[in-house]
């Protein structure tokens, strides 16, 4: 019988971060889940690391491959559970009782998401997100990979990841499935897991390629979202800027003009 939960791990020459993912899943106190790890070729000691867990592990491959989307992608087509976390090296769960305090939150919605603990080289903060998702959300943020459950027929119905992006192909099936495919979703107000600042897409050096990316994808796919988001941003903006005038204040005060 499937499992009802795969976790896929990809890795290149992380072997330190790899361990620390791994562990983390194979120390789970539930586990009624399956789990892949989907290795690039890596020649720093990961292949023979997988290999030394590969008891607590249902599929494992080490080759070289075309890109994290690619990676992600094959352990998608091996996957058999009804929900998928991709959980990558270095990304941990809170805590060994992680998907025993909460596995029973995960059923009926297309998308489960949870809070999520970021950590950078100086500071760890709690990332929330919000109950409603909207397209302008996502105009400027995402949702996270290491705490979302998706459903796997998703991917069969929205597509898999696209792999001629290099970086925010993620962001990109997340925002298509709320705002295109009107698929399903709950925020479940817990901490899920641990993630770390220091991939590509945390990379300063990266954010002209993230922008170029996100308005590759908005431009083809939604230009008359952005139009309408353009106007309603001039319109708040045109708006805060009365609300902190003195002079209209003052007429509100007068009873000149009602308040706003």
């Amino acid at each position: 019988m499937n499992k009802k939960i795969s976790i896929i791990t990809i890795n290149y020459n992380n072997l330190s971060g790899l361990k620390k993912t791994v562990e983390s899943v194979v120390n789970q106190t539930w586990k009624e889940f399956e789990y892949i790890v989907i290795d690039g070729g890596s020649i720093d000691g990961s292949e023979a690391y997988i290999e030394s867990q590969s008891a607590h592990i249902n599929y494992w491959v080490s080759e070289p491959d075309k890109g994290i989307y690619n990676a992600m992608n094959k352990g998608i087509l091996k996957a058999s559970g009804e929900y998928l976390l991709f959980l990558n090296s270095g990304d941990h769960f809170c805590s060994d009782s992680s998907l025993q305090e909460n596995q029973n939150r995960i059923s009926t919605h297309d998308l489960i998401y949870f809070n999520l603990n970021v950590i950078d080289e100086n500071n760890t903060f709690l990332k929330k997100y919000p109950d409603q998702l909207s397209f302008s959300y996502f105009t400027k943020d995402t949702l996270p990979h290491p705490a979302t459950f998706i459903r796997a027929s998703l991917f069969s119905k929205l597509g898999m990841y696209d792999e001629s992006l290099k970086i925010v192909s993620d962001w990109k099936f997340f925002l298509e499935s709320i705002c295109k495919f009107n698929c399903s979703y709950i925020r479940v107000d817990e901490i899920l897991t641990t993630f770390y600042l220091d991939g590509l897409s945390s990379d300063p050096k990266n954010k002209v390629l993230i922008f170029e990316e996100s308005q590759q994808v908005l431009k083809s796919g939604f230009q008359a979202f952005i139009n309408d988001i353009s106007e309603l941003v001039e319109l708040k903006d045109t708006l805060s800027n009365l609300r902190k005038s003195r002079k209209l204040k003052i007429l509100v005060k007068l009873g000149i003009l009602n308040k706003f």
